[in-house]
C-alpha cells in the first residue's frame, strides 16, 4: 500500500464521527447510515482502497451476483452455507507435523503435495500421518469442534 493510503486508513480511527460522516458523503456520494462507528470506519477503509487500487474483479462480481440470485430463489444449499468453501486456487497450506513442514498447493481440481496430485486434503493428511484425518481440520481450515 502506498503511504498516503496507509495514512488515510490509520486516520480513520482518530477522526471524530462527524468527520467520518463527511468523508462518507465525499467518497460514497450518499448520506451515511446510522450504523455504529466501526461500520463507518470499515466501509470507508474499503472505499479508500477501492478508489486507490481498483474494485473487485468482474468474475468476482459475477459470482456474488449469482449467489445473490440463488439466495433470492431460495436454493437450500446456499441458505445452509454449503457454498464451495475450498481455498482459492494457488493458496499454499503449510502444516508442521512431527517437526517436518508440509506444504500443499490448492489447484483448480485437486491439491498438490510433494509434486503429486491428491483429490482431497484428507488423503494428504493420511499420507503425512498414516492415520485417518479430516483434512480441513488437519490443515487448520476448520476447528476440531466443528468437524464432528
Amino acid at each position: 500500500m502506498t503511504q498516503s493510503v496507509l495514512k488515510r486508513l490509520a486516520a480513520l480511527k482518530t477522526l471524530p464521527t462527524a468527520d467520518l460522516k463527511n468523508q462518507w458523503r465525499e467518497l460514497l456520494e450518499t448520506e451515511p447510515p446510522t450504523f455504529n462507528r466501526a461500520y463507518l470506519e470499515s466501509r470507508l477503509a474499503y472505499r479508500i482502497q477501492e478508489l486507490a487500487y481498483g474494485g473487485l474483479k468482474p468474475h468476482t462480481l459475477a459470482r456474488i451476483e449469482a449467489l445473490g440470485e440463488q439466495l433470492e430463489r431460495g436454493k437450500g444449499a446456499v441458505r445452509k452455507g454449503k457454498l464451495n468453501d475450498r481455498p482459492i486456487v494457488g493458496t499454499r497450506l503449510i502444516r508442521e507435523y512431527e517437526g517436518i513442514e508440509h506444504c500443499v498447493t490448492v489447484r483448480a481440481d485437486n491439491f498438490e503435495y510433494q509434486g503429486r496430485p491428491y483429490k482431497s486434503l484428507s488423503a494428504i493428511a493420511r499420507a503425512i500421518t498414516g492415520t485417518q484425518w479430516n483434512g480441513r481440520v488437519f490443515f487448520g481450515l476448520k476447528s476440531q469442534r466443528k468437524a464432528s
